[in-house]
C-alpha cells in the first residue's frame, strides 16, 4: 500500500504527464527488430530491408579497452552479473516511462521493477517537466539503406523539436564518458530529419542512478551537427569492418558527402 507521500508523488506525476499534449504530427513507420543469423548482430527489418542497429554500429567500432580493463578488475563472472542486472533494471525503467507517457496503467512488483520504478518517477518529475508535446514514444527510426534504431521519445522540449533518450546508470556520468550516447542521439536526429522532413535541433539524455541521482545532458544545433559528422565516420568504419569494397560502395555515405548536402 502506498504511503501518503508516495501517493502524492504518483498523482503529481500523473498530472504532469496528462499536461503534455500527445500529437500525431509524424506518421511513424513501424519496424521489426530481429537477430541476423549470419552475423549474429541486431538488425531492423523495415520495408523488407535489413538495416544494422545504431547500437550494433557503435559497439562494433568502439574502443573496448576500458571494458576489458573493467572485466579484468572485477572478474568475468561478476562483470556479467552487473551487466545483466543493469540491463534488466534499464528495461524495467523504460517500461515504466513508456507506460507513463502513453498513459497506460502499469506496475511491476518484482524486485527489479521496484528498483526501476522510483528511477522512472525521478525522470518524470525532473526530466519531463520541460516537455510540451509528445510526437512518439519508443519510436523506430531509420536512414534508408544505412541504419535503424529505436529512440525513447520524440517531443517538443523547451520549444525545440528534440530526440530524448532515457538511461540508467550505476553511478553518475561525466560528459567525457558518454560519447556513444551523443552519437546515438545524432544518428536518430539525422534519420528523423531525412525521413520526416523535420528539424530536430536538440538531443536530451536523461540519466538516473539507483540512488535517484538525476543528470541531464543536452546537445543542440551546431554541436549536434558535429556529432552527426562523428557518427558518419563511425558508420564508415563499420562498413569497412563488415563489407568488402563492392558491398560498401552500395551503401556507403561519408561524412564529407553529408556536409556537402547528402
Amino acid at each position: 500500500m502506498m504511503s501518503d507521500k508516495d501517493l502524492k508523488e504518483y498523482e503529481d506525476n500523473i498530472r504532469l504527464v496528462q499536461r503534455i499534449k500527445i500529437s500525431n504530427k509524424y506518421n511513424y513507420i513501424q519496424g521489426k527488430q530481429i537477430t541476423d543469423h549470419e552475423s549474429g548482430t541486431r538488425v531492423y527489418d523495415i520495408n523488407n530491408s535489413r538495416l544494422p542497429s545504431v547500437t550494433t554500429i557503435l559497439g562494433a567500432t568502439k574502443d573496448q579497452q576500458f571494458l576489458k580493463d573493467w572485466k579484468a578488475k572485477v572478474g568475468e563472472q561478476r562483470a556479467e552479473e552487473i551487466k545483466n542486472h543493469s540491463s534488466r533494471r534499464g528495461t524495467a525503467m523504460h517500461k515504466f516511462l513508456e507506460s507513463y507517457i502513453q498513459r497506460v496503467g502499469y506496475d511491476d512488483l518484482t524486485g527489479i521493477g521496484q528498483e526501476a520504478k522510483p528511477m522512472a518517477e525521478k525522470i518524470i518529475e525532473v526530466g519531463l517537466t520541460p516537455v510540451e508535446e509528445v510526437y512518439g514514444s519508443e519510436v523506430t527510426l531509420h536512414y534508408p539503406g544505412l541504419y535503424a534504431g529505436s529512440t525513447d521519445l520524440v517531443c517538443l522540449h523547451n520549444d525545440m523539436e528534440s530526440i530524448v533518450d532515457f538511461k540508467q546508470s550505476n553511478r553518475p556520468k561525466r560528459e567525457e564518458w558518454i560519447d556513444d550516447y551523443f552519437l546515438q542521439i545524432a544518428a536518430y536526429a539525422m534519420a528523423h530529419d531525412y525521413v520526416y522532413g523535420s528539424n530536430i535541433r536538440q538531443g536530451v539524455i536523461m540519466v538516473c542512478t539507483p540512488d535517484l541521482y538525476y543528470q541531464e545532458f543536452k546537445v543542440q544545433d551546431h554541436e549536434l551537427k558535429q556529432w552527426k559528422h562523428k557518427f558518419l565516420k563511425r558508420l564508415d568504419m563499420y562498413h569497412e569492418i563488415q563489407f568488402d569494397e563492392k558491398e560498401k560502395a552500395k551503401v556507403n555515405i561519408s561524412a564529407e558527402d553529408f556536409f556537402n548536402g547528402a
